[in-house]
């Protein structure tokens, strides 16, 4: 049996710890926070499973149409309007290895600012974004080694894309920096 005194110290020890990988957990998120709005740069999570393959995106807005509000003219509604038109076009953005036989099967975009998705889910900083769904549906989504991410050929801010994916045979990370936009999926 411990003393109190014991007792004490490793509660203390305890309670320390744990407001110390809080503060460490907290600064971490900040700074994930604070990286995700970087302008030039996009996330994209890519989920390979048997017979699908589903890409997450999150841009900020500028990287797409040059500006984080709602648009004010009739030349940024223009450019909202063709933005949005090249997300929805999925297989022009995504080039998946034709091994896996792998098809668009839908878009979700999701933007207060453009007031496209859960309207609720304000930016609060002041930074608008935009975060989109795209869902392939794949005959062995497995096969695939690679996708070909065509987003520096259609908006031209985009200089870096972050990406997260997980395969049924790993999990990865990478950047792709303009020109280079091959992901590629193959077991390392």
């Amino acid at each position: 049996m411990l003393s109190h005194a014991t007792e004490r110290m490793h509660r203390i020890a305890r309670a320390s710890c744990a407001a110390i990988l809080g503060l460490g957990l907290a600064t971490s998120m900040a700074l994930a926070q604070h990286r995700a709005h970087e302008h030039g740069a996009l996330k994209i999570d890519v989920a390979v499973q048997p017979t699908s393959i589903t890409v997450d995106l999150s841009t900020p807005l500028d990287n797409l149409v040059g500006f984080e509000r709602a648009p004010r003219t009739e030349a940024e509604r223009r450019r909202v309007a063709q933005a949005l038109t090249r997300l929805r076009d999925a297989a022009a953005l995504f080039v998946v290895d034709p091994a896996a036989q792998c098809k668009p099967s839908g878009v979700t975009l999701s933007s207060h600012a453009l007031g496209l998705g859960d309207a609720a889910a304000a930016e609060s900083d002041g930074h608008a974004d935009l975060d989109a769904s795209i869902n392939f549906e794949c005959r062995d989504a497995a096969r695939a080694t690679h996708i070909d991410v065509k987003l520096f050929d259609a908006f031209a801010r985009v200089q870096r894309i972050d990406v997260q994916a997980i395969t049924p045979a790993q999990q990865l990370k990478a950047t792709l920096k303009r020109p280079q936009g091959r992901l590629s999926l193959a077991p390392r």
